[in-house]
């Protein structure tokens, strides 16, 4: 198995992390958008049912 020689130095292990968490900031805030576009009705690539208050009773 694959040992790293040296150790990271903090410098490289903060830009990873970094990294890593970008990812899920994008991830949230696209949802959060999809989400917005959504109940305000705007959306164009997400379909959603209408339910009329008949289906709920």
């Amino acid at each position: 198995m694959a040992v790293p020689k040296k150790r990271t130095s903090l410098s490289k292990k903060r830009i990873r992390k970094n990294i890593w968490k970008r990812k899920g900031y994008q991830a949230a805030a696209k949802a959060l958008s999809l989400a917005k576009s959504i109940s305000t009705g705007h959306s164009k690539s997400f379909v959603v049912r209408q339910t009329s208050n008949k289906d709920l009773e």
